[in-house]
């Protein structure tokens, strides 16, 4: 276990650019994500109107890539212990919004672009990144499991 927490230390250590803007770095996410995997637009139904062009300028799509950042800001200073935090969010991501984990892996790997691009995540740090959120990851698959969702 003390190796996943060097990995969630190494990540944290490259958090500080992201947390403070994070509209920016997830408007960069999000419409970075929907370039490179266009059929992930479809699980955002509120950006359907929204064309290809003027998603990366788009405030919606940068304020929910903020959300989505602070709440990968939360489970990455939780360190593992994320139950409470990630417990309500794998729920709505399996009951409502009904999104696969494959979902995960592919903003995961887009995470660390973006963070590797503007916020000085090494390769190292990057692959510390997909550690940390393959731990998540398998969470929120029990919690899916639990609800009956083959995500």
């Amino acid at each position: 276990m003390s190796s996943i927490m060097a990995n969630f230390d190494m990540v944290l250590t490259c958090w500080g650019p992201v947390e403070a803007d994070y509209n920016k770095h997830g408007g960069l996410v999000l419409s970075r994500l929907f370039a490179e995997h266009p059929d992930t637009l479809q699980l955002f139904p509120k950006f359907a109107g929204i064309a290809a062009g003027d998603l990366s300028g788009n405030a919606d799509v940068a304020a929910h890539g903020a959300t989505v950042l602070k709440k990968l800001g939360e489970l990455l200073k939780a360190k593992g212990d994320h139950a409470a935090i990630l417990k309500p969010l794998a729920t709505t991501h399996a009951t409502k919004h009904r999104i696969a984990l494959k979902n995960f892996v592919l903003i995961t790997e887009i995470i660390c672009k973006v963070m590797g691009e503007k916020a000085g995540l090494d390769g190292a740090g990057q692959e510390a990144l997909k550690q940390v959120m393959g731990v998540i990851i398998a969470d929120i698959d029990v919690t899916y499991k639990e609800l009956g969702f083959a995500g």
